[in-house]
């Protein structure tokens, strides 16, 4: 995919958000929607929670953006909430669809901030913090990255062959 930001800032951004948006689906291909529950006696987060939870950091972003749009398991996830016991967390295809139906819309937005958008300061109220544009994304891709690679090592403690990048 061709890119050519507005930003010359965004480049880097921009080449890892294609390579996450590619690794999202590989990851996650073949995990069956009761292995993407399971703990395996532990308390960290299950693939479903990571997967959702990624899912709703774009559309969070989307948001930041003017894009108005939620992920159908918003209430699940919005004002970066954790994971929750005994929940249902959808399946693994709906996150994938809502993934395929954001992603690009976001990209289209990411290509056009500007250095002005970048360094503009966002309030979160509920989690009273404040930062920069640009550094909300420095962390997001950071954050992409890490997610991914929890389920990566979920797929090997489950039984999985290891995530393919191509």
């Amino acid at each position: 995919m061709e890119i050519k930001p507005v930003s010359n800032r965004m480049f880097g951004f921009l080449v890892l958000y294609d390579m996450h948006t590619t690794f999202y689906h590989n990851v996650l291909d073949g995990i069956n929607d009761v292995d993407a529950t399971k703990r395996l006696e532990t308390k960290a987060n299950h693939i479903a929670w990571l997967a959702g939870s990624l899912l709703q950091e774009r559309f969070e972003l989307a948001n930041l953006l003017g894009i108005s749009m939620n992920a159908s398991s918003n209430e699940l996830f919005k004002n970066h909430q954790g994971i929750k016991e005994g929940m249902q967390y959808p399946e693994l295809a709906t996150y994938e669809k809502e993934w395929d139906s954001i992603s690009p819309l976001l990209r289209e937005k990411l290509m056009t901030v500007t250095d002005e958008e970048l360094d503009k300061v966002i309030h979160f109220e509920v989690e009273q913090m404040s930062f920069p544009l640009f550094e909300m994304l420095s962390f997001n891709t950071y954050r992409e990255a890490n997610c991914i690679g929890q389920i990566a090592l979920w797929r090997r403690l489950l039984g999985y062959e290891a995530m393919k990048y191509m």
